[in-house]
């Protein structure tokens, strides 16, 4: 077989190889990751905190609800859904079984783009940085979900609505202030309804956020929040093996595209290594799914986290 025959043959079957794995088996791979993050108050106890993200759930995808229903046996303190749960107009009902065992703990929640509307077919180059943005919300021109369903249905089981909302929930007996914002990527965010200084009389300030756009988390941090919870970014999604992802499908650089780092106003672009002191943290999940049309995931397992936060 002539050389360049058999390298194009090598290559292909590479490239069947990889699909093969990222749409059959890694997409699959469910992971708990655990992180500790100092951010309470000295004296404070130790608080466990579940942060679940982007479900994308689709009603016959039986695994993905039995891994996240299995996770109530963590027995968190409390429990964090940054939205994104629905992959399909008849997605809810669904969403509510997965989530039913978490409700059974404190919780609160913001919503995504794709708890308001329909997922669409998406180009794929676009999850490795190629070409221009998805289109967002009403520009897709899809279907409307049965998002007043899914607020009703989580806000029945205890857990709090944070779309631009600031409160103080009692967690352990400790204080702790919340404030979040409806979706970014969709530019429902109106932090400026909500900004505030940080209260001083709770062991921290939580902010909330599906997509972590740099305002958000500037304006967020600015006003002293200690730790900013995010999705949206599913990792990257499709990342480079030892290298990582190649875009956010947001203006998050790509190093923080998952895990945790550090955030301070004007932080976008800058390494952690140059954090002030007294720089917040910023958790970004991975998430748990995909755009049902675009079903792969690679070097970049579907999450969920708890985060262990302690004394700074």
């Amino acid at each position: 077989m002539h050389a360049l025959t058999k390298t194009s043959a090598a290559v292909a079957g590479a490239g069947l190889g990889t699909l093969g794995w990222a749409s059959l088996v890694e997409r699959h791979l469910y992971t708990l990751r655990r992180f500790e993050v100092p951010v309470l108050a000295p004296g404070a106890r130790p608080l466990r905190v579940l942060h679940l993200s982007d479900l994308h759930l689709v009603p016959r995808q039986e695994r993905r609800i039995q891994w996240v229903r299995g996770l109530a046996s963590l027995e968190p303190d409390f429990v964090i859904n940054t939205g994104d749960n629905c992959s399909d107009l008849q997605a809810v009902p669904s969403v509510l079984r997965a989530m039913g065992p978490l409700l059974e703990f404190p919780g609160a929640f913001v919503l995504g783009s794709n708890d308001y509307y329909a997922p669409a077919p998406k180009n794929p180059l676009k999850y490795v940085g190629i070409g221009a943005p998805h289109k967002r919300g009403e520009e897709l021109e899809v279907p409307s979900l049965p998002v007043a369903e899914l607020v009703a249905g989580f806000t029945r089981g205890g857990w709090t609505d944070l779309d631009n909302v600031r409160t103080k929930l009692e967690i352990n007996g400790m204080p702790v202030e919340f404030v979040g914002v409806n979706d970014p990527h969709i530019e429902l965010d109106d932090y400026a309804s909500v900004s505030a200084p940080a209260a001083t009389d709770v062991v921290a300030t939580i902010g909330v956020a599906h997509a972590p756009y740099a305002r958000v988390l500037d304006a967020m941090t600015a006003d002293g929040a200690r730790l900013v919870l995010a999705g949206h970014t599913h990792g990257g999604q499709v990342c480079v093996p030892m290298y990582g992802a190649l875009t956010t499908n947001c203006d998050l650089d790509n190093a923080r595209a998952k895990g945790v780092s550090r955030w301070w106003p004007g932080a976008s672009g800058h390494r952690d290594a140059e954090a002030p002191a007294d720089a917040a943290w910023l958790h970004v999940s991975a998430g748990l799914g995909h755009n049902k049309y675009n079903p792969v995931r690679l070097a970049c397992r579907p999450e969920a986290t708890l985060l262990t936060l302690v004394p700074r």
